[in-house]
């Protein structure tokens, strides 16, 4: 009898993670649905389930290493293994270099780029641990390559998960783990829909391939495609999953 997979999805409570947890669990994979935001972590558990799916939500501040590590222990606990690690959570992160809230700077490093880091070693521990050839999958961004104005945390950030996923990938690749970074565009989620009122949502809309905002679905189905073993040559890389955003000046 095949062993049914194991995926946790941090930031599951909205946006690509909920998507990312209804395609997996669609799938079989049993989801654990992981966000600081305990009622909407929760209401994408019970549309799981309606739908005929296993998950449970584990609710975890990203920033705190320690509340990762116990985020992947109890997984193990619960489901007894861990497959998937999907490093999604996030946040905007906007302002200008030389209006730099340092508070949220700090906030954004803290949430968007320790947040991978402790994601990646905690699972990448743990897989190696149980002799598991699993897959690390980490939200970048096509900003982390891009540069914008407005947006100096977000950028960092995103350029960083692209340099750790693929130092990950070459130091985990010994043990059969594999470690990807997806790279959305222009995503219609609670983050971008916060441009509209300064013109770049239309400036996003207008370079991505079709006219029209990437659906949160449409990145999930990706980020699932990436995690399947067939994907085994995929690791180090950067997916794209931007409409050709990427491609426009």
């Amino acid at each position: 009898m095949e062993t049914k997979r194991v995926a946790v999805i941090t930031g599951g409570a909205s946006g690509i993670g909920r998507e990312a947890s209804l395609v997996f669990a669609s799938k079989g994979d049993r989801v654990i649905v992981a966000d600081f935001n305990e009622a909407g972590g929760q209401e994408t558990v019970e549309r799981i389930r309606e739908a005929g799916g296993e998950a449970t939500f584990i609710q975890v501040d990203v920033s705190d290493q320690a509340a990762v590590e116990s985020l992947v222990e109890r997984t193990v606990e619960v489901y007894g293994r861990i497959d998937v690690m999907f490093n999604n959570a996030g946040i905007g992160g906007a302002g200008p270099v030389l209006g730099q809230n340092m508070d949220l700077y700090h906030k954004t490093i803290a949430i968007n780029q320790h947040g991978v880091a402790y994601g990646i070693i905690a699972a990448g521990r743990k897989m190696k641990e149980l002799g598991i050839n699993g897959v690390i999958i980490n939200t970048a961004s096509v900003f982390g390559f891009l540069a914008s104005p407005g947006t100096f945390a977000y950028h960092a950030t995103k350029g960083a998960v692209i340099m750790m996923s693929k130092s990950a990938a070459l130091e985990l690749a010994p043990h059969g783990i594999r470690v990807v970074a997806v790279a959305p565009g222009a995503v219609d989620t609670p983050i971008i829909q916060g441009y509209k009122n300064n013109g770049m949502l239309d400036s996003m809309r207008a370079k991505v391939m079709g006219g029209e905002l990437t659906k949160p679905e449409a990145v999930a189905k990706s980020v699932y495609l990436v995690s399947l073993p067939e994907a085994e040559a995929i690791t180090g890389s950067v997916v794209m999953v931007d409409q050709g955003y990427a491609s426009f000046k």
